[in-house]
């Protein structure tokens, strides 16, 4: 694989894995030891960056899972030693702040400006708008409201499950960020083999 400037080693020698369906914006910063899965889609400005080394001196991995979707201004970052794994299908949305260690399931949706710090959610958890969530575990479906503060297990007690409708939501948005994908792969390959004829 070729690196553009945009995808490159940290100074631990750590290169990026990045599967080759996946589509990263030539603007977004993916540095040291990140995987990004098949079909993922990283849009501009993201950063996702790996490169703090641990007390073993080594710097554990940022996975970003299969059709997962980074969005614009979305900063991906982990303390030296500690891992942030981001489920299959899940959604990042718009200028979300994600620091490891953190472990987020399949199917979620993180709404624009959510911020978490060591948290762990489960499968299929909503995050609303501007929530923050550190040092907290959440189970699957919890609907986390816009504006939330959890900063212990407690503070998620009582909170209600994802709706029909949210899951048709976020279903939605992973379907027209695929499409979306699909749409500027072909663009891309189309071009490519314009120069070269």
């Amino acid at each position: 694989m070729s690196y553009f400037n945009n995808i490159r080693p940290n100074l631990a020698g750590d290169s990026p894995q990045v599967d080759p369906t996946a589509l990263i914006d030539p603007s977004a910063q993916i540095i040291g030891n990140v995987i990004i899965g098949k079909n993922a889609f990283v849009a501009p400005l993201a950063v996702i960056r790996a490169d703090e080394r641990g007390p073993d001196g080594a710097v554990e991995p940022i996975v970003v899972g299969e059709e997962a979707n980074i969005q614009d201004g979305v900063i991906i970052h982990s303390h030296g030693g500690a891992r942030v794994t981001i489920g299959d299908r899940t959604t990042v949305a718009h200028g979300v702040a994600i620091h490891g260690p953190c472990f987020i399931g399949n199917d979620c949706f993180l709404a624009m400006r959510s911020a978490l710090y060591s948290a762990t959610l489960a499968d299929s958890v909503w995050v609303g708008m501007g929530a923050l969530i550190m040092r907290a575990t959440l189970d699957s479906y919890t609907y986390v409201p816009a504006g939330s503060v959890i900063r212990s297990r407690p503070d998620a007690w009582g909170m209600r499950l994802v709706s029909n409708k949210e899951k048709q939501y976020m279903k939605g948005v992973l379907e027209a960020t695929n499409r979306l994908r699909e749409d500027f792969l072909k663009n891309r390959n189309e071009l490519k083999a314009h120069r070269q004829a």
